[in-house]
């Protein structure tokens, strides 16, 4: 397995543009599968999550093409030859459960393995289950697969969620699209990915109020049509490059950054004495040469701190000035990376959701093992900021959700390079 050598001590100086959003175009794709027409991506991350994707929605008979080297995803469902997302696909990646509400849908049945991802909680399925079934789909578990049946096809209704889960609105709002009447989706998730989706799917005709609200309303039409569709900034993606001068040293524009996208991300590195600025270009972040100030950070659901940007977080407070409380409502097993953020002598202590991070001077370089997808990052920010030399192993979870980090970090000054596996 490949691994990522970083030398620290380098200040950071330059421009990092921010790719389009792995989880919107994650949630984009299976979008095709609702209409016989063509839906054509542009601003899409060229990244391995995308490419299992393909491989998933080409497995049900879909035309998935990437143009303009990886940027330009051009697909088509005009002649679907399967309702079966099977296990060896599925099983690398959470996303694939989104293919369940457009099959049912558009086909009126489908057998969806469950699926995998990072190991950083349990996240079931019921929320989605739960959800469907309100719509009319009669959902059975069977040997590690949903099949689910739409006998006379799914019917309008109101669909209140236990939990504002991400992917059971996505699966609920493109479900609901072509459902006879109207859907009422309660406690509905806000995050921009879902207000991406909703404007992708208005674009191909459906008809949806509510978006970044709580309260989705969706009518139901008989067909949906084709469309072009700029896939959405990656707010994670954003928010992990932002820290990168803080930890380093120096500063660094991010093209493509809107505040928006990251407002109480932004108020966090604000509280902490961290310079951010909007420019025509998008943000930009400087480090003003001291510690940043210790703060406390509660993960919640957007608008709320992005659980997907708490190991990076908690990577800048190892060095901050002060004690950080970091409480985990999202996930309950996400705090892995801390164990080898202490390698590096980070001072640490968990238990159960909350870390408690007591600042030091500095971080020192040190082997580490990469956990999951956003721990891989954590672990290379952390060694921007280390003396000597930090060696990230098991970085295969990184090139889920970052492309060409290692390109993106040199050209600003980064000491950083990818080391092949044997």
């Amino acid at each position: 397995m490949d691994s990522i050598v970083v030398t620290g001590g380098a200040p950071l100086q330059g421009q990092i543009p921010i790719a389009g959003a792995k989880n919107a175009c994650l949630t984009l794709m299976p979008a095709t599968l609702l209409s016989e027409e063509p839906l054509t991506l542009t601003n899409a991350p060229r990244l391995s999550d995308i490419k299992t994707m393909t491989l998933l929605l080409q497995s049900l008979g879909a035309e998935v093409s990437a143009l303009a080297d990886g940027k330009v995803l051009a697909m088509s469902s005009h002649g679907l030859s399967s309702t079966t997302a099977d296990y060896d696909i599925v099983r690398k990646m959470r996303a694939s459960n989104l293919v369940l509400g457009p099959l049912l849908a558009r086909e009126g049945h489908a057998i969806v393995s469950l699926p995998g991802g990072c190991a950083i909680g349990a996240r079931p399925m019921d929320i989605h289950i739960t959800a469907l079934e309100a719509l009319g789909a009669e959902i059975e578990l069977k040997d590690g697969y949903l099949h689910a049946v739409a006998r006379g096809g799914l019917k309008g209704a109101r669909v209140p969620l236990r939990f504002a889960s991400v992917g059971a609105t996505e699966n609920t709002l493109m479900a609901a699209t072509l459902a006879k009447g109207t859907t009422i989706i309660e406690n509905a998730a806000r995050e921009p990915e879902i207000v991406d989706l909703v404007i992708c799917l208005r674009r191909m005709g459906a008809q949806i109020e509510g978006e970044g609200t709580s309260t989705i309303t969706i009518q139901g039409v008989d067909r949906l049509g084709g469309a072009t569709h700029q896939v959405v900034t990656d707010r994670i993606e954003l928010g992990t490059y932002m820290l990168a001068p803080v930890i380093a040293g120096g500063e660094v524009e991010c093209l493509g950054g809107r505040m928006e996208l990251v407002g109480a991300f932004a108020a966090k590195l604000d509280a902490a004495g961290i310079d951010v600025a909007e420019t025509e270009r998008g943000l930009k972040v400087r480090s003003r040469g001291d510690r940043p100030r210790a703060v406390g950070v509660v993960t919640e659901p957007f608008p709320g701190f992005p659980t997907d940007l708490q190991a990076q977080m908690m990577a800048m407070l190892c060095t901050a000035d002060g004690v950080s409380v970091l409480e985990e409502k999202i996930f309950e097993n996400r705090f892995m990376h801390a164990p080898e953020l202490m390698r590096m002598g980070a001072r640490i202590d968990v238990a159960g959701g909350t870390a408690t991070v007591t600042g030091v001077s500095q971080l020192k370089g040190a082997p580490v093992m990469a956990t999951d997808l956003r721990a891989s990052v954590s672990l290379i920010l952390a060694g921007l900021g280390a003396s000597g030399e930090t060696v990230v192993n098991r970085v295969y979870h990184l090139d889920r959700g970052y492309e060409h980090v290692e390109e993106k970090l040199r050209g600003v000054g980064a000491r950083i390079e990818r080391v092949a596996g044997k």
